[in-house]
């Protein structure tokens, strides 16, 4: 994909910038004499105002106030705490453990109507059975380097996966082949997951793809793993951290590389012989 999939957070760190220039441009002062005003270096404004450095609430009210500007410190602060939310390292996120991690979505699922998640290396979070998942948190965890709550996060996860169960919700999942043969667990957890997506998969409101390793001439290479909202979100998944996209244009994009991913799966009875080599190759 020719975006980074952190661009909607650094486009929403520029407008922040943009409108910090822009007061300072209102107030007929040069960049000088605002570092001068506010007890800071020249550099410092520079930074802030290209985007190199993302400007802290007390940088926000020194520049407004130095512009003549104070009653608009409150809006630009909240556009700079936006802006780098949408850009979290799950260190961060998880500080409160996996658990919270889990239940933190679930109002986002709630109000989701239409789910579509593409992943090219692990089986989707909403088909994920507790074994499968323990073995990602816990893996996860170790990484991070966090405490292990990966059984609590599984059960957690499992609970709010249930919303493939209530109506009024659809979900178009597409996976690479890779998928169902990346072990996670032992032989027998993995047997189990492999078991829950032919019946999972088999539900009315769930649409299960999966793309041939074999697919020859790919419309599309594998790309990040990335789960829509609707219309409006989508969240991407990095080794790092979790970046929200929320611009139009982008999401657009995402889509558009979705819907040319789902050309090249196969779905049905092709979708379950594959899960069914998977799960003889574990024997």
């Amino acid at each position: 994909m020719p975006v980074s999939p952190s661009s909607s957070a650094q486009a929403a760190r520029e407008r922040v910038a943009q409108r910090l220039r822009e007061l300072r441009a209102d107030a007929g002062i040069t960049g000088s004499e605002l570092a001068s005003r506010c007890g800071w270096s020249h550099p410092k404004t520079y930074r802030i105002e290209n985007a190199r450095t993302p400007p802290t609430p007390e940088d926000i009210r020194r520049w407004c106030a130095a512009c003549g500007a104070d009653d608009q410190a409150p809006d630009v602060i909240a556009q700079s705490h936006n802006a780098e939310s949408m850009y979290v390292e799950w260190r961060r996120k998880v500080r409160a453990g996996l658990r919270h991690l889990q239940d933190s979505y679930v109002q986002l699922y709630r109000s989701t109507s239409l789910f579509r998640v593409y992943s090219p290396t692990l089986v989707p979070g909403l088909l994920q059975t507790e074994g499968y998942a323990r073995a990602l948190l816990s893996a996860n965890a170790r990484l991070l380097d966090i405490p292990d709550d990966a059984a609590q996060a599984a059960a957690a996860r499992l609970e709010r996966s249930k919303v493939i169960h209530e109506p009024g919700h659809r979900f178009v999942l597409l996976i690479e082949e890779g998928v169902l043969n990346y072990q996670l667990g032992d032989a027998d957890a993995m047997a189990a997951q492999l078991g829950y997506l032919l019946t999972a998969g088999a539900l009315p409101s769930v649409s299960l793809g999966i793309i041939p390793a074999a697919t020859r001439e790919r419309a599309l290479w594998p790309q990040e793993l990335f789960h829509m909202y609707d219309d409006t979100l989508v969240s991407v998944e990095l080794l790092s951290a979790r970046v929200t996209v929320t611009q139009p244009s982008e999401i657009a994009l995402y889509l558009k590389a979705f819907e040319q991913l789902r050309t090249m799966a196969v779905y049905g009875a092709e979708a379950r012989a594959l899960v069914v080599k998977a799960i003889d190759a574990l024997r």
